[in-house]
């Protein structure tokens, strides 16, 4: 479906009972909402799924850049109030994990709990974030392509018809919505939010992640009191689609654990 928010058209797919507890899940940078389908396709059993494509990715709205880690926060909050949901479980992987620690402080009474996958709190450098936005400005997607895949899935899985897909999904990505996210994480700090954070967290990690390695997660973790930490061996930065039930299970395992 596609519903208003703020100044976007967002594009989501909502699945699951509509009486269930409602899951918020948010993607990466540089992919969609399809990220995630192996998940949404176990946890809807027991929970609303709401997926959207952040602002400029997928088939959301594109708006000049730069962005930042909390206007996509509000975008967010302005979807589930297009949805009528007050409260949700926010997973977010990457930025989409970043955009999940801004919501919950931003609107505290609006998170339920957050699932934190391949994430951080900040992103350094900076620099890295800013030229590659002048990049795919100036060349378009192309030229981050190889680099980019190489971070996502470990190299026995290059190969792999999922990868195929997370390379179509980098590809299609619009390059303004892209360069105006990667701002975001240029300037990005949640270092004092989410250490002010007090709610049931499960932060995830892959044991291969050059982009937000095992100590960025235990970071998170430390931050946040009583969250749990769990390594995900041999997995990359998106294990989403590389390994679908190393990632589906311990988020099932944790969100059956909380309150109603």
């Amino acid at each position: 479906m596609f519903l208003r928010a703020d100044d976007l058209v967002v594009h989501v797919q909502v699945e699951g009972p509509a009486e269930a507890p409602p899951l918020l899940l948010l993607h990466s940078l540089g992919t969609s909402l399809h990220v995630w389908d192996a998940q949404a396709a176990s946890l809807a059993h027991d929970f609303r799924v709401i997926r959207p494509d952040l602002r400029g990715h997928g088939l959301t709205s594109v708006t000049q850049g730069p962005y930042s880690l909390e206007r996509m926060a509000a975008d967010m909050l302005a979807v589930l109030d297009a949805l009528g949901v007050a409260r949700a479980h926010v997973a977010g992987l990457s930025i989409g994990g970043a955009i999940a620690q801004a919501m919950a402080a931003a609107a505290p009474e609006r998170v339920r709990s957050l699932i934190l996958c391949d994430t951080a709190m900040q992103f350094p450098p900076a620099s890295l974030w800013r030229e590659r936005a002048v990049l795919v400005r100036a060349r378009g997607m192309e030229p981050i392509v190889t680099p980019v895949l190489a971070r996502w899935v470990t190299e026995d899985f290059m190969d792999a018809p999922a990868t195929e897909g997370l390379r179509a999904m980098l590809r299609r990505t619009d390059p303004e919505g892209y360069a105006g996210a990667a701002e975001a994480l240029a300037v990005g700090d949640l270092r004092a939010s989410t250490a002010g954070l007090r709610l049931p967290a499960l932060v995830l990690v892959g044991d291969q992640d050059a982009a937000t390695p095992p100590e960025t997660a235990r970071a998170i973790a430390a931050a946040i009191p009583g969250a749990a930490l769990h390594i995900l061996p041999g997995l990359a930065h998106i294990p989403t689609v590389q390994h679908p039930a190393a990632v589906t299970a311990p988020m099932h395992t944790f969100l059956m654990a909380q309150p109603a």
